[in-house]
């Protein structure tokens, strides 16, 4: 009898096990609409990829790569619920359905992909862990910091990226952890932390708004490859599809030359077959992700392509002051590359 009821009760475990994964599956942009709102994960601070201005408005290139996805459905850059989640939570949430995606500044690794039942997306950003140290600190390379006091945020890569690296060496730090990057500005401040380790935009981000920031030098150096791509939850398709061809139609606009100022004009008036795909001239690409032909036509109208998108937030002319480097497109010597829309 209890052999029975065993295997009774194991077999509803799997039943609802089994209607319990894809519990998403192929939903999210159904509910998406129904909801009439997208819900999108996000940092919950830092300059150039999420940060609120005064008026308490998110701003950033995450936050934008949010509302191209919010204009491909419903052609409404403010049809978006903005969630900020720190470094230990954001899987967590997106995995719970807390949010519908996640753009947070999250490299891509073959283990998040794998063991947490979430889909990485295109690379929209490259990075690479570096350090961030006082400029009269003697500090030159990684390799000065025996026995320094480093900051690090938790649930990163870069705690592992740190630890790796001056094991290799054989060179003792000391790391302190923090939760949220709010939370280490103060603590670099008052001289609780040597340095700052995470990766090179947000050291230059987090020098961007400290009160003196020339008082801070980030080391050249750089220790790991950090791709950022937007996560969604494994088992819906159709959402992957939408997600990942809204971030390629940015960069694919910018490779066009379609900006902001005349995707219309050349909409009306250009023969060039990819840039009429993409403007929705001939509807096939919209069809083939089930929203409005002119979806990516209305997101480059709305926030510009990649590059515009990139200067507005990180640009010369921003308090950010980041190069593009790898992130320029691949016929400027950059990594950027759309595949192929058509």
């Amino acid at each position: 009898m209890l052999k029975r009821s065993l295997m009774a009760a194991g077999a509803m475990m799997c039943a609802l096990l089994g209607t319990a994964a894809p519990a998403f599956a192929g939903a999210t942009l159904d509910a998406v609409r129904q909801r009439g709102q997208l819900v999108c994960g996000i940092h919950t601070g830092v300059a150039g990829f999420a940060q609120p201005d005064s008026r308490g408005a998110w701003q950033g290139l995450d936050v934008d790569m949010c509302r191209a996805v919010a204009v491909a459905i419903f052609n409404d850059p403010t049809k978006v619920r903005f969630v900020p989640l720190s470094s230990s939570t954001r899987f967590t949430a997106l995995g719970a359905g807390e949010v519908d995606v996640l753009f947070r500044t999250s490299t891509q690794t073959m283990l998040r992909d794998t063991t947490l039942g979430l889909r990485h997306i295109t690379t929209y950003f490259y990075d690479g862990h570096g350090f961030m140290v006082r400029a009269d600190s003697g500090v030159r390379q990684a390799r000065d910091l025996r026995d320094a006091t480093i900051c690090l945020t938790q649930g990163t890569t870069n705690e592992q990226v740190t630890a790796d690296y001056f094991r290799s060496i054989n060179v003792p730090f000391r790391p302190v952890l923090y939760e949220r990057l709010d939370q280490i500005i103060p603590a670099l401040q008052a001289g609780r932390c040597d340095a700052f380790g995470t990766d090179a935009s947000q050291l230059a981000a987090t020098r961007s708004v400290m009160p003196n920031p020339r008082d801070w030098n980030i080391l050249d150096e750089r220790f790991s490859k950090e791709p950022y791509g937007a996560y969604i939850r494994r088992g819906d398709d159709d959402w992957y599809d939408l997600v990942r061809w809204t971030t390629t139609a940015l960069i694919e606009a910018e490779e066009l030359g379609v900006t902001r100022a005349n995707a219309e004009e050349l909409r009306r008036s250009s023969t060039n077959a990819n840039v009429r795909r993409l403007l929705g001239v001939t509807p096939e690409l919209g069809e083939s992700l089930k929203i409005d032909r002119n979806w990516a036509y209305n997101i480059v109208r709305a926030l510009g392509n990649y590059g515009e998108m990139y200067e507005r937030h990180m640009g010369e002319s921003t308090p950010v002051n980041l190069p593009r480097g790898p992130n320029r497109l691949w016929t400027q010597g950059g990594l950027l590359y759309a595949l192929p829309m058509r």
